[in-house]
């Protein structure tokens, strides 16, 4: 499973903006890596300055300084809509002069085409292959004076999963769509504003947290101050994998921080499939404190069984295929003294295609474990997510075409154990109404194409072009 995006916002007529955003971005790295941009307004306009990769490599001195105002947002991008190429790199502009607008997104916009090919009608351009574009000259194409009634109108009409930030030359708006599906939350800093995707990003600059941003609300910054828009929603849709795998531990969420939430996780798979071990761990980074949930409940030790290399995928240079064949050794390498005739219980976050858990028991029986007992903090997943997270098709998962015992032969572990949804649910401590568990049960937010390709629009793009 791949990230989804992050984004990140500030309006601070006294402070450097470009720079605080680029710290926000390098908290929330972990959401997206392959670019990541910043875009600045000083009341009269809007620059942008974006490139492939990660933030420190993207960012210098030089193009920080170039990027003057005291209004500023910023992204990190893993593609969920359109190739990963620097055309697509956000935050986007849209318009012109007045009429301008950045926006920087992280979601999914389910009936993006229809509003293309929309607008492109009624002859709005697109340098992109994004959703992100679209929702930008929706924005730019509304009849409303005001940009929060120009923002409220593309609210009206989009469909899917949105947490955004948008700037004009003198506002920032914060948005989150009306299920609420994506995090985003506001804090304070020296008599300004904050918004990222998660309250590390506001702890990682020294701002205050203030409140998560509701489902259905805008809430627009400038030199009024704070305003909040709401819309009602009849259902909620918080995507549950925020907890397990996505957000960062130190997070808060919903008001629950999600290291606890994922101890719990933990614990509750020590009741669920209690085994007995003679060592527990957790497969680093996402499943270290589920690890910590199952040994204490468990009363198994707890311990290092693998070291990850946290440099994996920061070198431009290709492995060749005997080294690919190594598959995920060159993530993580193990600890043989540590593992030798030990009969291992083995926490992970999730099992997705089921490529790499595979690699992981081999490397720990070849390390000398005796036995290796799987056990998922996620119910198995059968169904691909269409709301920003780039997971796979549904014949890719393999939970869908395996039953649990064809998948514990499959990856070569002497048990496996998933946790149940109610089990899931009560270890976030949230009411279950409150999340979209589409991933597990194929319950969508709202109806969905089942087989909907990312690259939709630079198919429709490329064929314009033809």
């Amino acid at each position: 499973m791949h990230e989804s995006c992050a984004v990140f916002g500030v309006y601070a007529p006294d402070e450097d903006v470009a720079r605080l955003t680029f710290f926000g971005l390098f908290a929330l790295q972990h959401r997206g890596q392959e670019s990541s941009g910043i875009a600045t307004a000083d009341g009269k306009k809007i620059g942008v300055y974006t490139g492939m990769g990660r933030v420190a490599n993207v960012f210098s001195e030089e193009s920080l300084s170039n990027l003057s105002g005291y209004v500023a947002i910023g992204h990190n991008r893993y593609s969920t809509a359109g190739s990963s190429r620097i055309g697509n790199a956000q935050p986007l502009v849209a318009g012109k002069g007045a009429n301008a607008v950045a926006v920087a997104h992280n979601g999914n916009i389910i009936n993006a085409r229809y509003l293309y090919d929309e607008l492109a009608g009624k002859g709005y351009s697109f340098k992109t292959t994004t959703d992100t574009e679209v929702i930008a000259n929706l924005i730019i194409s509304s009849t409303e004076k005001e940009w929060v009634d120009r923002v409220r109108y593309a609210m009206r009409r989009l469909q899917g999963a949105y947490s955004m930030v948008v700037m004009t030359a003198d506002s920032l708006f914060a948005v989150r769509d009306p299920f609420g599906v994506r995090p985003l939350c506001l804090g304070s800093l020296n008599g300004g504003q904050v918004v990222a995707s998660e309250s590390c990003a506001l702890d990682h600059i020294g701002a205050e947290f203030i409140r998560e941003i509701e489902p259905g609300e805008i809430v627009a910054i400038n030199e009024n101050g704070v305003k909040s828009y709401r819309m009602d929603s009849e259902r909620k849709g918080m995507c549950i994998f925020e907890y397990i795998y996505f957000a960062r531990p130190d997070s808060v969420i919903n008001g629950r921080l999600v290291h606890l939430a994922r101890q719990a996780m933990g614990a509750r798979l020590a009741r669920e499939h209690p085994v007995a071990a003679d060592m527990v761990m957790g497969v680093p980074d996402s499943a270290t404190a589920a690890g910590i949930g199952y040994a204490s409940e468990s009363g198994i030790p707890l311990a290092e069984g693998l070291i990850k290399n946290r440099y994996v995928g920061r070198t431009f240079i290709e492995p060749d295929q005997r080294l690919r064949d190594l598959g995920v050794k060159l993530k993580f390498n193990p600890l043989p003294q540590m593992l030798d005739g030990k009969r291992l219980v083995v926490v992970d976050d999730s099992i997705v295609r089921g490529t790499t858990t595979p690699s992981v028991v081999k490397i720990l029986k070849r390390a000398g474990a005796k036995e290796v007992h799987m056990r998922i903090c996620a119910p198995p997943l059968r169904f691909p997510c269409f709301f920003g997270v780039d997971m796979a098709t549904r014949r890719e998962l393999i939970a869908a075409q395996k039953s649990v015992e064809e998948i514990r032969d499959f990856i070569g572990a002497d048990s496996l154990g998933y946790m149940s949804i109610d089990g899931l649910v009560e270890s976030v401590a949230l009411p279950r109404d409150t999340f979209c568990m589409a991933c597990f049960t194929g319950d969508y937010p709202i109806p969905v194409q089942l087989e909907m390709d990312k690259l939709e629009l630079e198919a429709m793009s490329a064929a314009k072009r033809a």
